[in-house]
Formats: C-alpha cells, structure tokens, sequence
C-alpha cells in the first residue's frame, strides 16, 4: 500500500481518492449498472470541460475543429498530471499517448478509470464530429507502462477497430436500452428452461447469468441473437473455464428448439473405447458387456440441441460418424444396421485452434468446415476487467445460497488482488478460489483471498501466455507487410505461409486485420 501524509493531501488528490471509494462501493453494493454510472459521470464531466474551454477561448459555440479538440484533451489530461502528448492526427483519427498516469500509481489496479477517460474524449468528440470510437491500445492502468489512445473519427474505417463508440445522447441511450433489452431477453429465455427444470437438485440453486459488462462480451451476445433462431451449426472457442456451454446454453434457450432437450457432453472426458457407444448408441450384444440396446447422446438430443465440448479430441471414427450426422440427418447404432434419422442442432466447443488440427490432419478439413459455419469468440477473464467486479458479487450470492453464509462483499484490498491475478482459469478458477474464501470467511466482508495454490500455474501461464503474444506479434507484423508487399493478395500470401488462404483468412480476422486497406 502506497503511504501518504496528511500534508500530501490535495484538492486533485481528494477528489481522486473520492472517485476511487465511489466506484468501490459500487462494487461493494453489487450496482448492475455500475460501468453506466461511471460513464454517464464521465460524459457528464466532458460537457462541463467542453463548456470551460469554449469560455476560455471565445465563447464560440460552433463545432471544435480538430486542432481544437486535440488541445482541449491534451491540456484537460496534463492540467490534472498526466503527460499527454499528440502522436499523430489525420481526419478519421487521432492519437495520443502518456507516460504519466494523472492518477498515479494507487489506482494503477482500476482500468475502469481509463474507461472514464474514454468517456470523456469519446463524449467531446462525438458531439463536434457526430461520431467517434476511443480505442484504448495500451494503458498504464493495466501495467503497460505508457498509455496509447486512438480516438477514431470514421465510422466506416473503424468499424473493425476495437474501443467503445460515442454518438449523440440520444443515440448512445438507444444503443445502451437496446443491449439492456437483449440482455434481459437472454436471461429471461434461460430462466424459463431452468424453472421447467427447477425440480432437479442439481438446479436448486441460482439461474444461469452471463455477465457482459465488457464489450467483448457484449459483442458474444449480439451474436447470440442473431445466430439462435438459424438452423447454422455453431463453433465456440474459448479457454477452459470461460463459459463456453454457459453460451450454448443460452443460443438454445434463444432458439425455436428452447423446448426441447438441451443436452451437453464433454467429448474428452470419455474413453476413446467407449466414445462412439456414448455418442451413437449401440445394439445388444455389439461388444461384450453390450447387454442392452443403448441410446446414445445424439438420440437423446431429439428435437434439441447437442453440445459436444472439447470436439477437438474425437477419434477419427468418431468424426467420420458426426459428418455423416451433420451431413445427411441419420446415424447408425454401434454394432446396428438400421439407420436412425435425427433432428437435432449441434454446437460444438474447443480451447485449441482447430485450423492447426486441420493442417496437422489430425482433424477432417470437411468435419471443421461443417461445424464451423459461425464461430464465437470468448475471450479470456484477464481481457474482461469490466466483468471482474459482477462476476464476484455473483458468484458470493451464489455461494452464499450454497453454503448458508452471508458475505455481502470483498474488501478492496481483496478485490485488488482479485484484479492483479491472470486467472488462467478464468471464471471457473474465480469461482473456486471464492468459495473457498467464504468458506472460511466469519464476517459479512470477504477481507482474505488465497491465491498461494495457484502461483505456479499462473507463473506457467504467464510465461506460455507472454510467448503466444511474441508469436502474435510476429505473426501480425508478417502478415502486414506481405500484405503491403502482394497488395492484399492473399492468396500469394497463403503460398509464402505455405498454409491454405482460408486459414490466412482466419488469421486476419483473429487480428482484426482487413486486407482490403492494402488494395
């Protein structure tokens, strides 16, 4: 903990302690609009900065031009201790950058405080130019070292771009109602199936909730809408423990199948031995100990949904079978000759690139193609610190129904460490570390966390984690200059890769690359 005197303390430096105990407290009280509160504040803010600086000039009230906006952010920025300067600046985007946090290093653990930032130079801009997209790049707050902000004022160009978007109120209000709205359909479509089924111990706890504070999750939403009540086959990647059957769960509930089976089946945790019997089912007597006919997961989806998580480690059988029931709609038991017609949607889930698979031949190209007509994205916990502080006091609410405790909140310096740690095992991994901590928690504040069990896998996954961004890097820097170098030919650029366009392709959406700017 960083000591200050009383002699230290300042006008800047109250009120950035008083915004700090603000945005806790609202973690503290489980606010399920806190990230609105803090942007509305901070829009708020940049009408009343905007108003100043116009005094300060000429009063004018027309629109600020760029040389205008760019001095109000920088000065608005270094007035307060930052060290803002302009990078670059061109009509569709402008670019600044900081080696000095105005907030210090106490606050070095809150990344929403640059979200107010954005709000601030997003708000400005979007009332002077009618739009605008604040793409953080690089903050201090989440241990970069130097803050890079790329304020991007072409709806069009920027479409592709990552950051949160700014038009006027009334749009952003609208946006924000109609997430809201979608949102609330989700839950509301997942909680009708989970009080058909209430009956079941195993569900006698809490509903199913996705929390999609982060425009990352958002976006998985968005998309859940759109793809749900289609008959596409779905293929969610994501690491281990970051809710991918939790996302299944709810496209099904969005689906015309909603009444129907949902049912979910872990492909790698069942013996290669017995895989294709639990999937297809067998016949009486199609191997010894086959004493009964056997209904395997395919027929028992009937009319539903099947989710096969971890879809990379079938057999090659396994796979072969699956095409086929992808393909023509039947399926043949185990040690059967009749052929069994199914209708049922299939939803499949990986934590490993399955392109590489594909080119290792370890996986059917056709198999991958079929099940990969839309592929959503989740992203890990440690690229969602908007999700970090819902998710906790979900998970105590649940924790608390489970275990009868009443631990309402963590402490901050709990919620610190919560924010400092990489979780390689993403929610799943939060979620046990906090029973563990109300377990043996007496009070109603949750003031101890152990993450002591997990130091040597997170410094293993630091360590995998820091070569994946090396090779990320590497890999992006080729791609962008043999784009330059061909044009944006990709296909001369899958012959130099030695690997298929399609799979360069896929690269250049994983990087959010669009080959047409070098065209």
């Amino acid at each position: 903990m960083i000591k200050n005197s009383l002699t230290d303390v300042t006008p800047v430096f109250f009120l950035q302690t008083f915004i700090l105990e603000l945005m806790h407290a609202s973690e503290k009280l489980g606010h399920e609009h806190s990230q609105q509160l803090i942007e509305h504040i901070a829009r708020t803010a940049g009408c009343f900065f905007e108003e100043t600086y116009r005094q300060d000039k000429d009063g004018s009230e027309t629109a600020l031009d760029m040389e205008s906006y760019t001095e109000l952010i920088l000065g608005l920025k270094n007035s307060i201790g930052g060290n803002f300067s302009l990078a670059s600046s061109s009509p569709d985007c402008i670019a600044v950058s900081n080696s000095c946090c105005p907030f210090g290093e106490k606050v070095s653990n809150f990344p929403e405080l640059c979200r107010m930032t954005s709000s601030v130079f997003g708000g400005i801009a979007a009332r002077n130019f009618g739009y605008a997209k604040v793409e953080i790049d690089k903050s201090i707050a989440r241990h970069d070292g130097c803050c890079e902000v790329y304020v991007h004022l072409n709806a069009e160009k920027a479409k592709n771009k990552p950051g949160i978007e700014y038009r006027d109120d009334w749009k952003n209000n609208q946006h924000n109602q109609d997430f809201d709205q979608l949102h609330s359909r989700i839950e509301e479509s997942m909680l009708k199936i989970w009080r058909r089924q209430g009956a079941q111990p195993k569900k006698k706890y809490q509903p199913p909730v996705i929390i999609a504070n982060s425009e990352a999750m958002k976006e998985v939403l968005q998309a859940v809408e759109v793809v749900a009540p289609t008959t596409a086959t779905v293929l969610i990647h994501g690491r281990t423990g970051v809710g991918k059957e939790l996302v299944a769960r709810a496209i099904h509930a969005m689906s015309e199948r909603c009444n129907r089976p949902f049912v979910p089946v872990n492909c790698g945790a069942i013996p290669e031995s017995l895989l294709e019997s639990a999937l297809f089912g067998h016949e009486k007597g199609a191997f010894t100990g086959a004493i009964d006919v056997h209904q395997g997961v395919f027929e028992r989806a009937e009319g539903g949904t099947l989710f096969l998580d971890e879809v990379d480690s079938l057999s090659a059988a396994a796979q072969t079978r699956l095409l086929r029931v992808i393909q023509e709609g039947e399926l043949e038991r185990v040690g059967g000759k009749q052929t069994i017609h199914v209708d049922l949607r299939i939803i499949s889930a990986t934590n490993v690139e399955l392109e590489q698979k594909v080119e290792q031949g370890l996986f059917r190209h056709d198999l991958y193609y079929r099940i990969n007509v839309v592929k959503l994205l989740i992203p890990p916990l440690a690229d969602r610190p908007e999700d970090l502080a819902p998710l906790v006091q979900l998970i105590l609410q649940k924790m608390n129904k489970k275990h009868n405790k009443a631990v309402e909140s963590v402490s901050r310096a709990v919620m610190q460490k919560i924010r400092n740690h990489r979780w390689p095992g993403n929610v799943r991994e939060l979620e046990n570390t906090l029973e563990r901590g109300v377990l043996f928690c007496k009070g109603q504040e949750l003031t101890e966390l152990s993450l002591d069990a997990g130091d040597d896998e997170s410094a293993a996954v630091s360590w995998k984690q820091q070569k994946e961004n090396a090779i990320a890097g590497v890999e992006q820097a080729f791609l962008k200059n043999s784009l330059r170098q061909y044009q944006g030919d990709v296909k001369k650029i899958a012959e130099t890769m030695e690997i298929t366009p399609r799979a360069v392709y896929n690269k250049l959406k994983k990087y959010r690359i669009n080959p047409d700017d070098y065209r």
